[in-house]
């Protein structure tokens, strides 16, 4: 690596333009001298001065006054191809010229240069601006080193490259780096110079490093695509890309390092929610369980035969609930996991139903199922084992909620699609919400007031069915109270 030769290549052509403004000029001059009187023929050379002025700058504007004071004096005032004066007047008259003409050249090209830098100055604030409302936008660190590899090449009218210090390099053209330019830019990274020194790297690559606050955030090596190296407004501009690019990134790493830090305080927040939940959902089915049996244990051979037989049914029904407790546990664990298996193929949806409604007799209590099914066979493509766990969680979201003396109604319409409908007499669910109750651990406030439970029972049923290639979907009842959850599967034609 070796340090920069900058360079104002751009300056020779100025120059040699001023002198073929001049040369302009003296033509015209030839061919209006036998015209115009001497004197009146400075004008001309005047009017070139000003030219190169206004189109080329301060410098190349003097280099033009003094190249017309000369060829005027030499070419055009008597006597006539000599630098001598013919008279004193004569001798006046030229240093008038001369200092009139480098005055106006120096006016002139002092406008020009301030409204050039002016405009330099515009472009870089928009560019600044531009680039602050990117680097703004940008939702990650990835995301900010490559829009500042994008302003930078702009700015440095070429390509540029971010080395992030570690992983690999941002590059928006997409193309392979040369070999040397990586190895420079990983032994300056290592190098550790100080904030701000610019080092040719690759050749003719640029690079310094990128620093915010102390922090090492890597390289940022740009080169312009021209042979010309970019102008003092345009290095300026790359060196503030660099200094917000840097600033960004570290905004960007304390951005993502608090949404770390508020989705663990989500997930504490919702482990301890769930733990709680867990636990009360554990222990009511355990302490009916553990009082039946105390009970027939102590006090069997004193309770009359339908006594011992509420006891022991409680310890079934709530063995089961604990059972279907554990079972969506489960399949909440293998459906993020996505070890689901789905043994997908035609079976029929009214022999899942009959079973489930069976398993779930005693379930419903004082409540009525009625279930209405369309002629046919209602072959649905999907996995029965899969359905009648999706279904039987509909189901007993819908006895949960559903008062004794209730009725649930259960539809099955057959055709391309296999469409089942659970519907409750519950308190129903607000429009806002019907997304939401498929969410896990989601209980709407409604829901808090009516039942317990830890709001895993509609999410495992719609993902048990959109693993079948199915959908669920939830809306009010026409009288606005209660709940309609429709599930959807791929029909079968009956043979």
């Amino acid at each position: 690596m070796r340090s920069p030769q900058l360079t104002d290549v751009k300056g020779a052509w100025r120059y040699l333009a001023a002198l073929g403004v001049v040369m302009a000029a003296t033509l015209v001059a030839e061919l209006l001298y036998r015209v115009l009187e001497t004197t009146r023929l400075s004008m001309i050379f005047l009017a070139g001065v000003l030219v190169a002025a206004v189109w080329l700058g301060s410098g190349p504007a003097y280099l033009a006054a003094a190249a017309a004071f000369l060829i005027y004096n030499f070419y055009l005032v008597d006597p006539r191809f000599t630098l001598t004066f013919g008279s004193p007047e004569e001798a006046i008259v030229l240093v008038v010229f001369l200092i009139v003409a480098m005055l106006t050249g120096s006016l002139a090209g002092r406008v020009r240069d301030e409204a050039r830098r002016a405009q330099d100055r515009a472009r870089t604030t928009q560019a600044l601006l531009e680039a602050s409302r990117a680097f703004g936008a940008s939702i990650d660190e990835e995301a900010v080193r490559e829009r500042l590899a994008t302003h930078l090449a702009e700015a440095a009218k070429g390509e540029a490259v971010i080395w992030d210090g570690s992983r690999a390099f941002t590059h928006p053209r997409g193309r392979n780096l040369p070999a040397d330019l990586i190895s420079d830019v990983e032994a300056l990274e290592a190098a550790a110079p100080p904030d701000g020194v610019m080092t040719i790297v690759g050749g003719d690559w640029r690079a310094r490093p990128l620093r915010a606050g102390g922090e090492r955030l890597g390289v940022a090596a740009w080169r312009a695509l021209s042979p010309q190296a970019p102008e003092a407004e345009a290095a300026s501009l790359v060196d503030v890309l660099i200094d917000l690019g840097a600033g960004a990134i570290v905004r960007a790493r304390l951005s993502e390092g608090q949404a770390e830090i508020q989705a663990l305080a989500r997930t504490e927040q919702l482990r301890n929610a769930l733990l709680s939940s867990i636990s009360h959902d554990l222990r009511t089915p355990l302490a009916a369980i553990l009082a039946s049996a105390s009970s027939l244990k102590e006090f069997g051979d004193q309770f009359p035969p339908d006594v011992r037989d509420d006891l022991l049914a409680t310890i079934t029904e709530e063995a089961e609930r604990l059972n279907l407790f554990v079972a969506n546990l489960l399949d909440m664990t293998r459906l993020e996991g996505g070890a689901l298996r789905v043994e997908a193929g035609p079976f029929s949806v009214r022999e899942v139903i009959d079973r489930l409604t069976a398993r779930l007799a005693r379930r419903l209590g004082a409540r009525r199922l009625v279930t209405k099914m369309a002629d046919g066979g209602l072959i649905a493509r999907g996995d029965p084992v899969l359905l009648e766990q999706a279904l039987g969680n509909v189901l007993e979201n819908a006895i949960r909620f559903s008062p004794d003396g209730s009725e649930i109604l259960l539809t099955v319409h057959g055709g391309d699609r296999v469409e089942i409908e659970v519907t409750d007499a519950g308190p129903g669910v607000p429009e806002a919400e019907l997304d939401l109750i498929f969410e896990k651990f989601f209980r709407s406030p409604q829901a808090l007031k009516h039942s317990q439970g830890t709001g895993l029972g509609l999410s495992i049923a719609r993902g048990l069915t959109e693993a079948m290639g199915g959908a669920v979907h939830a809306r009010p009842r026409a009288d606005a109270r209660g709940l309609v959850v429709a599930l959807r599967l791929p029909g079968e034609e009956t043979p």
